[in-house]
């Protein structure tokens, strides 16, 4: 019988602990049997290993399973465990990522093993248990994400710049870490005297396998967490760059009608829309929701319908030559697709200041997410921008910032913000809008930035404000430079044309308009490359506009590959 008093569940959802480990009635686990396969375990065996094991679901059918978190560097600690009706899984198990956690035998157990193919099945195919179990797979996720220990070990000295960064992309992805100073903790110290790493070594990362990695990229890190998978050499039938709104949308729903999706993602899914606070003109949300929360949501989507997401992909030159299309990964790798979109949104802009650069990380950020919230406790901000994400970005600061500078070059907000977000501006009172001024100069030491200088562009005077964080909402570039060995058709801001706009310039060599080449609204100058979202020239820069987009766009892929002439595997 399990013991349901012991399961460890974060204090913020103490009162869903009966969606965080549901029990399952045998007409239920009798509906289940037919996605899975019985297995026996012997006590004491160990059925999951963290890092290791790549699995799908396991019921409990017989006896009890003891869960543990673990870690790289021998860590366990005591979760629950599961008796009869109950199952081990979270989030990753949806595509088989490796196990976050320990699972032993407690005693002579049984159980379903469900492969992880087949729990995306099951969820579709039984609704409202499916609606159960993918409930408490999400809950377990945050469970691991709010308590200490499991998943990655990061040792390094506080205050790091290439530390800050991980622990960014990390949470951007929804991924559990814990951060042990040398200074502070044993094992940290003796990990680096036997590592003895160098000032260019910070952090050591210990994955979950044990392995370490002395300040690793971002994919040796997706690859040591499972986010970067080893993608399959097959003809996809689509091709999706970049996981933001309006990529996640077209994956969900071209997974959920069958085809096969590919989505490359070069840094975290939700793009510049997981960074907001709070989402509040989201249809369907009437109290708000979190840009990362809507992004995670979409990412278990996804996965949920099949979809392939490597995380950190980015897609360095599309070749549209010939047929299939290829798209080309950072490190060489292509993929080969039927049809490809390019939702890859657009690159944050940075003001002409010759040592920006010395500082990002280390005082300059492109977000604001709770990881820079909590730097910027009791301190006074600037935050330069005017548009929606710069108001929502102020509004969540002020409430950890003892003063946020808000800094924008115009006289005023009205023509770039919505009004709600203007109204709540003005109601905040350590917010301060300083208009018709621009930043000028940074100033800094060993621990990052310490000075920002501001002149007005209508007296010329300039002055200077003693903080040491600033973050940057100034808008961005479209992310479309790595398309020119294709031929994509852009505007003149660099932004993907699309539909007649794509093709114009073709039209007008034509005789006629009926023998001019026909393309999709969405589709772009190359037959079976579309585009949307931020990138798409003339889009609405929305979130709930690139969702759109993102499922128009499945039924014109739908068209064109009916009207394929020919097919190949």
């Amino acid at each position: 019988m399990s013991d349901n008093e012991v399961i460890s569940i974060p204090s913020t959802m103490e009162g869903r602990r009966h969606q965080f480990n549901p029990v399952l009635t045998e007409q239920e686990i009798k509906r289940l049997h037919r996605f899975g396969t019985i297995r026996q375990y012997a006590r004491g065996v160990r059925i999951l290993e963290a890092g290791h094991t790549c699995f799908g679901m396991l019921v409990t059918l017989k006896g009890s399973i003891t869960i543990c978190k673990y870690d790289g560097l021998g860590n366990s600690e005591f979760l629950t465990e599961h008796g009869p009706g109950e199952f081990t899984a979270e989030v990753s198990q949806l595509s088989g990522r490796p196990s976050l956690v320990n699972a032993t035998a407690k005693d002579d157990v049984e159980v379903l093993e469900v492969s992880p193919e087949n729990l995306r099945a099951l969820v579709i195919a039984e609704a409202e248990l499916g609606e159960r179990i993918v409930r408490a797979l999400i809950l377990r996720r945050v469970g691991l994400l709010e308590s200490e220990g499991g998943g990655l070990v990061l040792v390094s000295p506080q205050g790091n710049a290439a530390l800050f960064h991980l622990q960014s992309f990390l949470r951007s992805n929804g991924y559990p870490y814990r951060i042990l100073d040398p200074k502070d903790d044993e094992q940290a110290r003796a990990l680096c005297e036997y590592y003895q790493p160098g000032p260019d070594d910070w952090p050591l990362v210990v994955c979950p396998d044990g392995a370490v990695k002395k300040n690793p990229s971002n994919a040796e890190v997706g690859f040591c967490i499972g986010l970067l998978p080893v993608i399959e050499d097959k003809l996809w039938d689509v091709v999706v760059v970049g996981a933001g709104p309006a990529g996640l949308a077209t994956s969900v729903y071209a997974g959920s009608e069958g085809l096969s999706v590919l989505a490359l993602e070069q840094r975290a899914f939700g793009g510049q829309a997981a960074a907001s606070a709070r989402i509040e003109n989201y249809l369907g949300f009437p109290t708000g929701i979190s840009g990362g929360a809507l992004a995670g949501r979409a990412f278990v989507q996804a996965q949920k319908f099949g979809v392939e997401v490597a995380i950190p992909a980015p897609a360095t030159r599309l070749l549209c030559d010939s047929w299939p299309l290829r798209v080309e990964i950072d490190g060489g790798q292509i993929v080969r697709a039927k049809t490809v979109v390019l939702a890859s949104g657009a690159r944050y802009k940075r003001p002409a200041l010759d040592n920006i650069g010395e500082f990002e990380g280390r005082g300059i950020y492109f977000w604001a997410s709770p990881i820079e919230a909590k730097l910027c406790k009791s301190e006074e901000v600037v935050l330069v921008g005017g548009g929606n994400s710069a108001g929502q970005a102020a509004v969540f600061l002020s409430g950890y910032a003892q003063k946020v500078h808000m800094v924008i070059r115009g006289d005023g907000l009205k023509a770039t913000m919505s009004t709600y977000l203007i109204d709540r501006i003005k109601a905040t009172p350590n917010i301060e809008l300083h208009t018709h001024t621009e930043i000028v100069a940074l100033e800094g030491n060993d621990d990052g930035l310490s000075r920002v200088t501001f002149r007005c562009k209508d007296t010329g005077e300039v002055d200077s404000c003693d903080v040491c964080r600033m973050f940057l909402f100034i808008g961005a570039d479209p992310n479309t430079a790595w398309l020119a060995d294709c031929g994509v058709e852009v505007d003149a801001q660099g932004f993907i044309r699309t539909g007649f706009d794509a093709i114009k310039d073709q039209c007008r060599a034509k005789m006629t308009l009926a023998d001019a080449p026909q393309r999709a609204p969405l589709e772009t100058s190359v037959p079976g490359v579309f585009a949307i979202g931020d990138v798409r020239s003339g889009s609405t820069k929305r979130v709930a506009a690139g969702v759109g987009e993102g499922a128009a766009v499945v039924s014109q892929i739908h068209a064109f590959l009916a009207n394929l002439p020919v097919t190949s595997s």
